[in-house]
């Protein structure tokens, strides 16, 4: 029978439903985790700089709203850089000769990571100097 979607078949484990898709979900997001943690350079350090950083965001005299927005830029952070490895794999995968469109695809994930770093610092600079400076920024 043809299906709308021209012959291209999708996965078999699409049709999973309920709580048996829900637990296949999360031992997959959990191996993405471990493999970008043991494949990635840059998300181990990622992930310790925000191991450093999360304790400090709850020593810190802040807000509720402000210790949320610490926490917020660290994940994004972490997510960014975990799509940025996705994006580098699958490009690899396809082909690990130089292409115009495949480094660009690399470079703008590469940009999308350094916009979350240049994110997170400028929260962290803004709440640390309303914290730890006397009076309202």
């Amino acid at each position: 029978m043809n299906h709308p979607d021209n012959g291209i078949h999708s996965s078999p484990y699409k049709g999973r439903t309920g709580l048996r898709r829900i637990w296949n979900a999360f031992h997959y997001s959990l191996a993405g985790l471990r493999s970008a943690y043991r494949n990635e350079s840059a998300f181990r350090q990622e992930v310790w700089l925000a191991v450093l950083l999360a304790p400090i965001a709850c020593l810190l005299p802040a807000t509720l709203m402000q210790k949320t927005l610490l926490f917020a830029s660290l994940f994004i952070v972490l997510i960014t850089e975990l799509l940025n490895s996705a994006v580098e794999a699958v490009v690899d995968r396809i082909s690990i000769e130089d292409h115009e469109l495949a480094g660009r695809a690399k470079d703008m994930g590469s940009a999308a990571v350094l916009a979350s770093l240049a994110l997170c610092l400028l929260i962290w600079g803004l709440v640390l100097a309303d914290v730890l400076t006397p009076g309202d920024l």
